[in-house]
């Protein structure tokens, strides 16, 4: 007999629903009200979350905050995904922060990200999601695409924010994020709520779910830009 499939809780709207199979076969309905939250865009331009996968499939992957040095990193990686590998397989890759809109161009620029990118500074998707505040201390394994350990990235991380035209950690630090695969329409098929800063979905399992081809990522230092 096989084994069961792996679960997750998940709170829509507000409600917490029983734990479903994830898997992008067991598609989830998404509140509507979560899905006319606004989210910004680069220039300030409100948007409603819901109408990035109205129409089209998308990987949306929710990051902790643009100073964290994980969330770069795995957002360096996000960005070496290749637009033919998604449009073979009809799907959009969008990142959302949780910071000011002014910090989205600064954060591509450093991270070399050049797919859709939004910001929800109020954290509202994140709260109605059921993305932790804090970290739960558990093993999650080695991340493939974090490269700094947690002082040098730390140092970078508080170096860019003592730099920067504003003292500010760009976003809540102590907010977690999250990776969900939605649409068409309001349907959720996968939702991974991370744990802690390095409970990231690792991007191949992410990109296996939708019938993209893999990446291969290499483990070599990036160059930091401060």
């Amino acid at each position: 007999m096989a084994a069961p499939a792996p679960v997750t809780r998940q709170v829509l709207g507000g409600a917490a629903l029983a734990p479903v199979p994830t898997g992008p076969e067991r598609g989830q309905p998404l509140a509507a009200a979560v899905a006319e939250l606004p989210v910004l865009d680069a220039r300030g331009r409100r948007v409603p979350f819901g109408s990035l996968f109205r129409d089209r499939r998308a990987v949306v992957v929710f990051v902790r905050h643009f100073l964290c040095y994980v969330c770069k990193e795995y957002v360096e990686d996000l960005a070496k995904v290749p637009r033919s590998f998604l449009r073979e397989a009809d799907v959009t890759l969008i990142v959302i922060g949780q910071s000011s809109y002014h910090h989205i161009e600064p954060f591509c620029k450093l991270t070399g990200y050049s797919h859709e990118i939004y910001v929800d500074p109020e954290r509202e998707i994140y709260k109605r999601l059921g993305m932790k505040r804090g970290e739960e201390i558990a093993s999650s394994g080695r991340s493939p695409h974090i490269k700094s350990s947690l002082l040098s990235g730390s140092l970078q991380s508080l170096w860019r924010a003592v730099t920067g035209p504003l003292f500010d950690f760009q976003g809540d630090p102590a907010q977690q994020g999250g990776t969900l695969i939605l649409g068409p329409g309001n349907n959720i098929h996968f939702m991974h709520l991370d744990r802690n800063r390095l409970d990231h979905k690792p991007i191949n399992s992410v990109l296996q779910l939708v019938g993209a081809r893999p990446v291969t990522f290499t483990n070599r230092p990036s160059v930091v830009h401060v």
